[in-house]
């Protein structure tokens, strides 16, 4: 067993984040910029949003990227900032519980902390959900590779029965339970904002719970009341930025205007910030 004490202390802090009724708030990131940009915006952690991700690397989201590219993606996120890194391994670019291993083996090398592993398939023919033992041994074999490697990982178990449709809170939980048991620190439930789903979810769930938010979901003070210990965005701030580029684009090639334009950051600022070391 190896023991890197910058990456344990690193793995540490980011688990200290996940407090039920305080939680952790993630805009999630995608490239190097974006994660400086959160960071110096007060972040006490970053986390990647695989989607945003696989759009900057020209792929789209759902299992679609490669592993290697997928890392080192995460590798120029974890060499920007100084805070902890999770991250969004999508299925567990795997096939097998080995490969989720392997990956994550990947992951602690390029010095992230965390990850958010789902139990969507994306398979034609399959799904819309892994079988419970087949993801539980997914994860644990997770588990077992940061073990081995001396790091106290946070692995974020993703349960999509409310995102896909299949199934509401009991069938969450049951999930939640078996995920936990095999060794996942946390449990994020993306597509449920109902604060009366919200409350179940966090009351029955014997570990962190993640909510997604977004547009019309409550506020992150609301989602605290409720127990929630961390509340992420996805792909939201991409898709916000990637608008802003349309509408600019639009506008320019349209009206021949440069409203879209306005409130830019300073050029100066940017430069800095993004220019240099962390």
């Amino acid at each position: 067993m190896t023991h890197d004490t910058a990456l344990y202390d690193r793995a540490l802090a980011f688990r200290s984040l996940h407090v039920p009724g305080r939680p952790l708030v993630l805009p999630n990131v995608w490239d190097r910029a974006s994660a400086r940009l959160v960071e110096e915006a007060g972040a006490t952690a970053v986390a990647t949003t695989s989607a945003g991700l696989a759009w900057e690397l020209g792929a789209s989201d759902g299992d679609h990227l490669e592993r290697d590219r997928a890392l080192t993606a995460v590798a120029a996120v974890a060499s920007a900032v100084r805070v902890p890194v999770s991250a969004d391994i999508e299925t567990g670019y795997a096939a097998d519980a080995a490969g989720v291993a392997g990956t994550v083996r990947a992951v602690l090398a390029v010095g992230a902390v965390g990850i958010n592993i789902e139990d969507a398939l994306h398979t034609p023919g399959r799904g819309p959900l892994r079988p419970v033992a087949e993801q539980a041994e997914r994860i644990a074999a997770a588990r077992a590779a940061a073990d081995e490697a001396g790091v106290p990982l946070f692995v974020n178990a993703r349960v999509d029965t409310f995102l896909r449709g299949a199934g509401g809170v009991d069938a969450t939980l049951e999930r939640a339970a078996a995920f936990l048991a095999a060794g996942a620190d946390g449990i994020f439930v993306p597509g449920a904002v109902d604060p009366g789903t919200v409350k179940l979810l966090a009351d029955g769930v014997d570990g962190p719970l993640n909510v997604l938010a977004g547009p019309g979901a409550p506020s992150v003070a609301e989602l605290a009341a409720l127990g929630v210990a961390r509340v992420s965005v996805g792909a939201a701030v991409a898709q916000a930025a990637h608008a802003l580029v349309r509408r600019a684009a639009r506008e320019l090639l349209g009206a021949g205007t440069y409203d879209t334009l306005a409130g830019g950051l300073d050029y100066g600022e940017l430069d800095a910030l993004l220019g240099g070391t962390p």
